[in-house]
This record gives C-alpha cells, sequence and structure tokens, in this order.
C-alpha cells in the first residue's frame, strides 16, 4: 500500500481498536481521537459521516454501529473490519488505478463466482433449476482464480449458483487457505445447519445473504412449501451464534408492495440481518417469466423506499439497479470488470450474473486476460451507459445496448441447456426501458425536495 493508505489503515485501526473497548462511551467521542492520530486531508469523509452519526443515540445508524458490536461475535467482527475495511478497500482502492492504466482494463473489486450448478430448490422463473448438477468448479480452479485476483488487489469474494452451500466443505477450506480475503454467498439458507455455524465461527471471514421474499411461507410462493420455515430456523442459528448475516432479496410485479413495506424491513431487522442487497427480477433465460418483472412505478416505489428507510432504519441497503449513482468514482453500470465480475459453474467468464455471455473461460484464459478481452473492453468503451445513473444497465434501461456489446465481441450465450439469442432477450426488457426511461427521467432531475420524492435525489446516504 501507499504511504497514505498505511497511513489510513493505521488511522482505522486506532479508531477500531478505541471503539472496540466501549462502543456506548467511546464512539461519541472517536471524531476527538482521530484527530490526534490521523494527518489532515486523510479520512475527512470518514470522519464528517462519523461527526453526524457519532453523538446521536437517537440516529439509526448509531444504533446500527452499537448493534455491529453487541449482536456479532468480537472475532467475526475484527476480521471483516480487517479483510473488508483494510484489504477489500484500502488496498484495492490504492492499486486499481494504476493497474487499470497498467493494463487498459477494468479492474475488478469484487468477484462473484458459482461453485456449482447444483440447487436443492426449484424456483420458478430461476434459470439454476435449468442445469441441475452437471457444472462444478473444482476446488483448485477456485482457489486460482482467488489467488489471481489477489494479484490484481482484489480480496472481495461472493458465491452464487446454483446453490453454493451444496459446496459448504469446499467453501470453508477456501476460507481457511485465505484467511485475508472476505467472502460471502447468495444462499437459500435451507443448507446451514449447526455444524455449519461451528465451522463459520471458526474461519471468521464468511457472512450468509440469505434470499428471503415474504413475510411467511405463502408469500414465499416461488420456492415451494416448508422452505421459509427452513430459512427461518437458519437466520435463528446464526443470531443465537453472533453469527451476522443479511438479506437477499428480489422484488418481482407479485410482492414488491410487500417487499418495500416498513413492516418488512422491520421484519429483516427483527430476524437479525445486518444488510440487505435489494435485486429486482430479470427474465434471463427461455424459460423465463416475464409477468414477473417489475412496472416503472413499481421500481420508483421501491427507489422512494429504499432511499426514505437508509434515514430511520438501522439497516444498511444496497439496490442492485437503482443505486447506480452512489457508485464511488465512476457511477452507473458495475459490471464487466468496472467493480465486479461473475464466473459461473462452468468457467465462463461473464461481465455479471444477469448477462450470460462471454468469449472467455477460466480454463483457457487468465482472469487478466478475461478483462481484456473483446466483451469486457466493449463494456469498459461503454460505461456509463447513461448519463442517467438511475438507467444504469445494459439490459434492462438502455435497449439495444447489450445486443451491441454482444455482437460486437463474438460473445456466445453460456446458457447450456437454451441457449438465448440477445436480441429475443433484449425485445423482452424493451417495454419496461421504455415506461422506465420517463420515471427515471424524472427522479433524476429532481434534486431538492419536491412534491415527487419528498426528498433529495441523494437522500438516505449522504444527507
Amino acid at each position: 500500500m501507499s504511504i497514505k493508505s498505511q497511513l489510513q489503515a493505521a488511522g482505522l485501526r486506532k479508531a477500531y481498536d478505541y471503539v472496540d473497548k466501549d462502543p456506548q462511551k467511546n464512539l461519541p467521542k472517536l471524531v476527538d481521537f482521530l484527530d490526534k492520530f490521523v494527518p489532515s486531508g486523510y479520512l475527512d469523509g470518514q470522519l464528517d459521516a462519523i461527526r453526524t452519526v457519532a453523538g446521536d443515540p437517537e440516529n439509526n445508524w448509531y444504533k446500527y454501529i452499537m448493534g455491529l458490536f453487541t449482536d456479532i461475535d468480537d472475532g467475526i467482527r475484527r476480521s471483516i473490519f480487517e479483510n473488508f475495511a483494510i484489504n477489500a478497500s484500502l488496498k484495492w482502492g490504492d492499486i486499481h488505478k494504476e493497474l487499470e492504466e497498467k493494463h487498459n482494463c477494468n479492474i475488478p473489486w469484487a468477484i462473484l463466482m458459482d461453485p456449482t450448478s447444483a440447487c436443492n430448490l426449484r424456483c420458478t422463473g430461476c434459470w439454476a433449476a435449468e442445469y441441475g448438477g452437471r457444472l462444478n468448479m473444482t476446488y483448485e480452479e477456485l482457489d486460482d482464480i482467488i489467488r489471481q485476483a489477489n494479484a490484481l488487489g482484489s480480496y472481495f469474494f461472493l458465491y452464487s449458483g446454483g446453490e453454493p452451500l451444496v459446496r459448504k466443505a469446499d467453501i470453508l477450506r477456501l476460507c481457511r487457505a485465505h484467511p485475508d480475503c472476505q467472502f460471502t454467498a447468495f444462499t437459500n439458507g435451507t443448507l446451514i445447519d449447526e455444524p455449519f455455524a461451528d465451522a463459520l465461527l471458526e474461519v471468521k471471514n464468511f457472512i450468509p445473504a440469505i434470499s428471503v421474499e415474504g413475510f411467511e411461507e405463502d408469500t414465499d410462493f416461488r420456492r415451494g412449501a416448508g422452505t421459509f420455515k427452513k430459512v427461518e430456523r437458519a437466520m435463528a442459528l446464526l443470531r443465537s451464534r453472533r453469527i451476522p448475516f443479511g438479506i437477499s432479496c428480489c422484488y418481482t410485479s407479485k410482492n414488491c408492495e410487500m417487499i418495500g413495506s416498513e413492516a418488512y424491513f422491520d421484519r429483516m431487522i427483527a430476524w437479525g440481518a445486518k444488510f440487505c442487497w435489494f435485486f429486482t427480477y430479470m427474465p434471463v433465460g427461455n424459460g423465463a417469466v416475464p409477468e414477473l418483472m417489475v412496472s416503472a412505478e413499481q421500481r420508483k416505489f421501491m427507489y422512494e423506499q429504499v432511499r426514505k428507510f437508509r434515514g430511520t432504519k438501522p439497516l444498511f441497503t444496497l439496490d442492485f439497479w437503482n443505486d447506480g449513482e452512489y457508485v464511488p468514482e465512476e457511477p452507473g453500470c458495475i459490471a464487466g470488470g468496472r467493480r465486479y465480475l461473475h464466473i459461473n459453474a462452468g468457467g465462463d467468464i461473464e461481465p455479471c450474473a444477469f448477462i450470460h455471455y462471454a468469449d472467455a473461460n477460466i480454463r483457457e484464459k487468465s482472469l487478466l486476460q478475461a478483462l481484456q478481452s473483446p466483451l469486457f473492453m466493449a463494456y469498459r468503451q461503454s460505461q456509463p451507459f447513461n448519463e442517467n445513473h438511475l438507467r444504469p444497465c445494459p439490459l434492462l434501461d438502455n435497449p439495444g445496448a447489450l445486443t451491441k456489446l454482444v455482437e460486437t465481441s463474438g460473445a456466445h450465450s453460456t446458457d447450456m441447456e437454451s441457449p438465448e439469442d440477445v436480441r429475443a432477450l433484449s425485445a423482452k426488457c424493451e417495454g419496461a426501458a421504455e415506461n422506465w426511461a420517463a420515471v427515471a427521467g424524472e427522479l433524476w432531475a429532481c434534486s431538492g425536495g419536491c412534491a415527487g420524492c419528498g426528498q433529495s435525489r441523494r437522500g438516505g446516504i449522504a444527507d
């Protein structure tokens, strides 16, 4: 790390140790403490945020920070701080611009990869159900991807699938082999049991992101009878052992109003979740259900609700499609290695988990070579896809953009069961894109408290 980053890291470690001794007593004093150790100009943004939060016990972010100290195992919390705040954030931030200039390509902050295509559920509208368990990456391949990513400054890894916890043993082995990395997984939660929870307390660098799409059994309609109860048991088990977890939530035309309700946010907090990643339904695959796509008004509803509750609820949230404006330095689409990429269980290196096209495979090319491939370079040269960062996606928000990327690069469909023509995929999103364009334009133009939204466009995170 550079001298500046080393000083920032030292300041953050001192701050962590200081608060850790007595969070309730020392958090309000944290700014004064850091002023003694951190040179002027080195943590100004972080100090401004701390000033806003630290002195107000009624502030939702004050409550959130206190919860991190009371609700999470001490060893896991320290591991998350070191691996996420220092390794995955400071180290990557220190080097990625230099590497991008050197290699003339995007350098990802995070790698999303699928250990397997196998899943123990068959959810309506999910492409994973089509593949079965035939696609798998070996432990050695997964380990090599992590090592290649580390060489590029990337220390944050996410697993998806299939159901990644079908490969519990290998995932835990990777956690032990790479204690300086932070891992998480998008999981249905049904395979989380006591032995696995015990192992998480041991490795300390893995956080589940559990898929939940309703309050109770009959609202979790996509996943089948009995699933919801298993998920609730898994969350209760993790919470009882002070193991942090989050929720991964797909909002659709059928559940949007419920997912965006205050009652649902309160339920997630009651379950013990520390974060929620919101995704909207994407009609990917020939067997997709386009009727599950949200309307423009439903997407606006989620936009407004998420921002509103960021200012009132002790829960960290990200909306994958509606938060393009908050991407540091380079707002808009984060795919194509700009902030992350996806490697499927067959080794295909895709720009995004929702873009099933590739022109490189990890078994044939290195990670760096894939980032320099025609498809990823086309992404780099085209991003952002829209100056309105509420329309970040080349598929959902910008008709024709993905078609151009795929066809000019010569990329192919990675769906082995039923390859999907990119023009057919894009056509399914054209109506939604057109309807959202008008709404997004109004929201983007609203930079102050107006009758339309009642808050600033950036309300909830920066305010």
